[in-house]
Formats: structure tokens, sequence, C-alpha cells
């Protein structure tokens, strides 16, 4: 802890000193304004998710990321139970800026098991927002399809003169597929000027039934344990999250510290060849927020540690039949204690992450119509990611995929808000980035002939070249909304965004088919290869926003087209060994049923679509207050150097839901309707689903302090394949790139029944 604390106080110096004096700061009590963001002007394709949204959904999952499922252009990539991966606009994981109580994470780990979203609790989000497509500059930076901001809970104080705050709140859920339960308290002693909150929270699953008539792909099990029939291999999972703040208040300043930490013994998945069998991360998150007569500033410091390890989980290390005789890829790796007719294979992988950030803030008032803000950001990256010999060719040293790796982020932005008349409202932002990358040199398990795989030769190859890259980034935004009248409001915007490729892209080195396959963060069970002359993508968006509704809001509809064309966009290419000469590449790789090995490549795309949403009251009858809320999403993407179509699209979807409210009691039916998925990659084999429609139930009833939830998800029990799923890989040899059968995607979870209770206190 005394490392962690060193490395995570050295910004503040520099911050500290930034800092104009309290001397100038108005007197007045600056009550709940002092834990306010930036007053940013919201542009109007963005979205919040309610606090009514968020406890309704808590008790119906583990996944933070799912908080976003009713929210207009946002789709999400199934992996982990507690670890899928959103987009926006068709745009995900690395291409966008996902910021967690103002910290920038990064995933630590090649195939993205622990991205930013998965180290927040369901139950301790207080606010969750996203600004998509068009994003202001002072939230945008190195992504290009916009951003997400996820907020614990602010700090609350006592009332002056009221002494002390003592409140809480306890709660537990229960849901039957999976057998997934859970709880979390937080707990919370406060003065006037002085806050403490702690929140845990405890969350796990077993593997979770598909609905209809799935079926496992293989006679597997572990020891002690068949797969039932429609059980979907690799899902279970199990995580504790905990937060320690500490605020203090002074007239309009702010000062907090949170201490946060996370322990995942194991998070299984479908869609990859590995499993996450622990992951830890330890954070410490410090920020200073003050208001003064010319504005306000903000200025944070935070670092992250991560501990990653990654093997093959019960549902993958074990099966019985043909492939546990001798000669089978893992009949030298047996285990002690195996039962007979069982085969074992074992590949350990550990990843180690460090980040570092720091960043300052001013909203500067120049007139009641103007407001500039400005600020800088730093963000410092280490990573290394090692496999240990342990058998069956993989050895006998030890495998480094990336070696000190580094990625070092540094940011200045600019950006005017004005009001030129009554009805008018524009933005005009620029950004500048310096993204400096680099590594060290590599080897293979054997540095001898005989290494399976082109390991010397790969490893020759790449330790021969110029690792450092450094890329300066522009972005720029452009923003002007009309109101009409008191129920029409016009938006319209146009944005340049970079994003510089991440480590796993530009350095995973090895051509040999079981390590390309290991390097995969989009879960299509395909190998992928690192290229170092991939060059930053630049995307350039142009939307707008029609926004109707009434003057309270009791109704509105909006309506959003966007296009977006991307350059130098990373996608993927046939590796063969006429692109990297004496590599493990196939000759040919042409095949359009089974797993391929990629090289990431710079090519061109454009994407675009529509997003519709709305909400309308029905009236008030003796059954209570009836209500109807939908929206549409549409994306369409395509590569345009080639005409395929980018990976991973979610369908035309929507989602309608009927609301009922009466005395404590509020309640919902949900029907979503997906249609199939046609326009797939061809270059990954992307394998295409159907469309389905499901209908949920939701329910709950508040009393006093005390909030029950319950619901059924699925309601019909319907067989359905997640568009954005993936490759199923859940079960049988996936250190084989072949072993496994191809073209079945990773099945949508079967009927769910739900419970939740929450305590005030």
């Amino acid at each position: 802890m005394n490392s962690l604390s060193r490395l995570s106080m050295r910004p503040l110096p520099f911050l500290l000193a930034l800092l104009p004096l309290p001397a100038f700061a108005q007197e007045n009590s600056l009550g709940e304004i002092v834990v306010s963001e930036s007053k940013i002007a919201v542009p109007l394709n963005s979205a919040g998710v309610g606090a009514a949204d968020l406890q309704s959904m808590r008790p119906a999952t583990s996944d933070a990321a799912s908080l976003l499922r009713n929210t207009p252009g946002v789709s999400l990539y199934g992996a982990g139970g507690v670890s899928s991966l959103p987009a926006i606009h068709g745009l995900a994981d690395d291409r966008l800026r996902i910021k967690v109580d103002g910290m920038d994470l990064i995933a630590s780990c090649p195939n993205h098991m622990n991205p930013a979203l998965s180290y927040i609790d369901p139950t301790n989000v207080g606010t969750l927002k996203v600004y998509a497509g068009i994003t202001p500059v002072s939230l945008g930076g190195d992504s290009l399809g916009g951003t997400i901001v996820a907020e614990t809970p602010a700090p609350q104080f006592a009332a002056p003169g009221k002494g002390s705050l003592v409140k809480g709140q306890a709660g537990a859920f229960y849901r039957s597929n999976g057998n997934a339960r859970g709880g979390n308290v937080t707990a919370t002693i406060a003065t006037e000027n002085l806050n403490v909150t702690y929140s845990g929270a405890l969350s796990q699953s077993d593997n979770y039934t598909a609905g209809g008539n799935f079926r496992t792909t293989t006679a597997t099990g572990r020891p002690g344990h068949t797969l039932s029939r429609d059980e979907v291999g690799s899902t279970a999972y199990k995580t504790a999250n905990h937060t320690l703040g500490v605020a203090v208040k002074h007239a309009n300043h702010l000062v907090e510290a949170k201490l946060g930490y996370q322990d995942m013994p194991y998070q299984l998945y479908p869609n990859q060849r590995m499993d996450m069998l622990e992951n830890t991360q330890h954070r410490l998150n410090l920020r200073y927020l003050g208001q003064f007569d010319w504005g306000g500033l903000e200025a944070r410091a935070y670092h992250e540690k991560v501990d990653h390890f990654m093997d093959f989980g019960a549902d993958k290390r074990y099966w019985y039949g043909s492939n546990s005789g001798a000669g089978s890829p893992c009949a030298p790796i047996r285990f002690a204690g195996d039962p007979a007719g069982t085969c074992a294979a074992g590949m350990p992988m550990h990843t180690e992450g460090r980040t570092s950030g720091a960043s300052l803030k001013a909203d500067i008032v120049i007139s009641q119509q103007d407001l500039l803000r400005v600020g800088g950001e730093l963000q410092r990256y280490r990573l290394d990611d090692w496999w240990p010999a342990s058998g069956g060719g993989m050895g006998p040293g030890t495998f480094w995929n990336i070696k000190d790796g580094e990625r070092d982020r540094t940011a200045l932005f600019g950006e005017w808000e004005a009001r030129p008349g009554p009805q008018w409202m524009t933005l005009l932002g620029v950004r500048y980035e310096r993204v400096r990358s680099d590594a060290g040199d590599v080897r293979g398990y054997r540095t001898t002939a005989g290494a399976p795989g082109s390991q010397i030769a790969d490893a020759a190859r790449f330790n021969a070249r110029d690792h450092r890259r450094s890329d300066g980034n522009w972005d720029w935004t452009a923003l002007a909304r009309y109101t009409v009248d008191a129920t029409r409001d016009i938006e319209f915007g146009l944005a340049r965004k970079v994003r510089s490729p991440n480590l796993y892209e530009r350095y995973t080195w090895s051509t040999w088919a079981m390590a390309a396959t290991m390097n995969n963060f989009v879960g299509d069970g395909n190998g992928y290869i690192g290229n170092p002359d991939l060059k930053p993508e630049k995307a350039h968006t142009v939307s707008a926003t029609f926004d109707w509704h009434a003057a309270d809001r009791s109704w509105e509809f909006k309506a959003t087209p966007y296009y977006t064309r991307v350059t130098d966009y990373v996608d993927a290419v046939r590796c063969t060994t006429a692109l990297l000469p004496g590599s493990s590449c196939p000759a040919v790789n042409a095949a359009t049923n089974q797993f391929v090995q990629l090289r990431y490549a710079n090519q061109s795309a454009r994407l675009y679509g529509l997003d519709l949403s709305g909400h309308v009251p029905l009236g008030r009858t003796g059954w209570g207050e009836w209500g109807l809320k939908g929206l549409l999403n549409y994306t369409n993407g395509r590569n345009r150097d080639t005409g395929d179509g980018l990976y991973n699209i979610m369908p035309m979807n929507a989602r309608i839901t009927l609301t009922q409210q009466i005395g404590g009691w509020e309640n919902g039916i949900e029907l979503v309707m997906t249609k199939a998925k046609n326009g797939v990659s061809d270059v990954r084999n992307e394998i295409k689903t159907a469309g389905y429609s499901l209908v949920n139930l939701r329910a709950s009833y508040s009393w006093k302090q005390a909030r029950v939830d319950f619901g059924i998800e699925n309601l019909f029990d319907k067989s359905y394949d997640l568009p954005l799923g993936g490759a199923y890989t859940a079960q049988g040899s996936t250190m084989s790139m072949n072993g496994i059968p191809w073209g079945i995607a990773v099945p949508g979870m079967g009927r769910s029944a739900y419970a939740g209770i929450s305590m005030k206190f």
C-alpha cells in the first residue's frame, strides 16, 4: 500500500500548486453545488439513466454496463457476466471513452476481460450518462464513438446546525437462472464538513441456461458435474467490490479521496478461449472541486493497479471422449486428481497493469452568455503480459506477449460555450493529444529449434524493429442548438475524433495460431496478430437531433440521424505467409466455415444510423397512471475499402414498455424486438443470428424505507442467439484454433425470475 500511495501522490504537488488561494473564493455556503460536475451544456443526443430506471434494473443484473440497455444508440458486446462491453453507434470498447468517477481506466488483458465498468457494481452507480457521437472535447479524447460517464453517489453532509448525519442502505437479490445471488451495503457518517462513506457489494452466479432448444456442443463437464442439456458453459462468475470515501467540505471547496478494491476470483467467458481465474484491482482517486467568483475549478489525481490471471476454467479444462486419449493435444498436461477418462489442458497467463492519471480543468465565466472551459490531462500506463511455462510445448521458458508496454497520453483542450441569442446555444471546442507508446523485446516459450509455431522467427522480426510510436491527435467539436419554441428544439453537430491504437493492437507479435487466439478482445474465436505500423483512427461525424416535447417534458420524442466516416480504421485482414514471410500464418487463409488468423490493418469505414426514443402518458384510470416509453436503434457499418460489413454491428432493435404506477407500486411489461443479423464481417467469418422478440415483466413496491423489486426476464423462455455475443467457445479443446465447432453463436439466457430487496436506515 505504501508504494501505491507514493505513486498516486506524485501528480499532486503540480496540481495543488495551480489551485487559486481560497481567499479568492466566494463566502456563501456552497450547499449541493460543490459536488456537482462541470455545468456543461448537454447535447440533445446525450442521455442519462434516470434514478428510477437505475433502481428497477439493479436487481436484474450484476453488470453495470447493462444498465445502459435502454439508452438510445447503445448496444452491448457479450462477454463475462459482469463485463459486457458497451458500443455507441457501432463503435465499442477502446473506441469509447469510459470514465468511472473521473478516472480513465484501461482493460489490462489480451481478451479485455476487465473493462472500466466492471469495476463498479450496479448498486453503487449514482449517475450514468452517455454522450453519443458529438461529444464535447472536455469529455472526449482518444475515442471515436462517444463518452460514458459513471459516477458513484456524491457525498452528502449534515444540514447546518443539525449535528451529524448517519444513514445507510442494505440490499440483497436472487435470480433463478444461474442461481445468481448477492448483496450490498452502504454506510455514511457525516457532519456539516466531513463525510465518510463505505460501500460494498458481492455477487456470484453459476452457469446460466439458455431458452428453448439449445444443447451443449460436446459431452463435456467437470469432476462431479456434467453440463445439463441447455446449460451455457463458461458463464459463471464471482466478484466483490469495496469503496471507502472520505470528503471534506469548507465554504465553496470540496476535497475527496476514494479507495477502491476489487477481488474477482473467477469470471468465465463463453466467447473466449480463456477464463478469468483471478482479478484484483487497487485504486486511489483524489479530487478537489471549488467554486470561485470567476467560475469553477476541478483537479484530480488517481492511480490504479491491476493483477490479472487467466487459464482454462472448469468447463474448458475437462471433457470426455476421444480427446482424452494418448496423443491428444493436452495428454502431457494431466492434473493430479483428474478422474480417469478426462483430459486437462492448462495455460497460465498473467497480466499486470498500472495506470496513473491527473487532470485539471476550469470553467471561466466570461459573461452571462459566454463560458470558457479549459483543461489538461495526463495519463501514464504500463503493461506486462506473460505466459509461464506449463508443458505440452509451452516451455521451457516464459512467453512474453507484451513486455514493458507503455502508453502515455498528454492533452490540452479549450471549449467555448455561448448563448448568442435567446433561442441559440453554441459549443465550439478543440483538443490536442500526444499519445506515445512503446514496448520491449519479446521471446517465445523456446528460443531453440523445435519450438511450436514460428516463435523464434516472429520474435526476431519484432525485436529487430523500433517499437516506439508517437501520435499527435487533433479533435474538434462544433455544435449549435436552436429552440424553436417551448416544445421544439433542433441541434446540429460536426466533430472530428481521433484514437491511437492500443498496446495489444500494436505489439502482439506471434503468428502461432495458439498464441494468436489468446489475443482476441472481440469474442469471435479467431486469432489476432498486432501491427506496429498502425496509424491512429480518425472519425468525422455529422448528426442532428430533433426534439419534440411538452413544455414540462411530460411527453417527448427524439430523433437523431448520424453519419460517421473513419479513415485509418483498425480492421483486420487474413494473415498469410505472403503477408508475413517466415510466419506461422497459412499460405492460403480463405476458409469460410472455420476460425482464421487475422492481422490488424488500417482501412477505412463508414457508419450511419438513426436513434428514436420517447415516452408519453396514457392517462389515469382506477388502476393508476399508465404510460408508454420506447426506443429504436438502427446502425449500418461497412468497410469502405472492401465493402465488407463491420464486425458486431447490432441489427435494428426496439424496446417498448407499458408502465403503470399506483400507490407504492411501479410496474412494467417490456417487449424487446431484434431483427436478424445478416450484414456480417466476412473476413472474420462472423456468425449470423436470427431475429427474435422477448417479453420481460417488472414490478416494485416501495414502503417507507423499504423497497422490493421482482420480475421475470424472457417470460416465454424463448430460444435466441446474442447478436453481439460472438462465437461459442465455452467448451472443448480451445488451445487448438479449430478444435471446437465453428458457427455456433453464444445463446441468450432463458427464463429467469428475480427478486431484490433494499432497506434504508
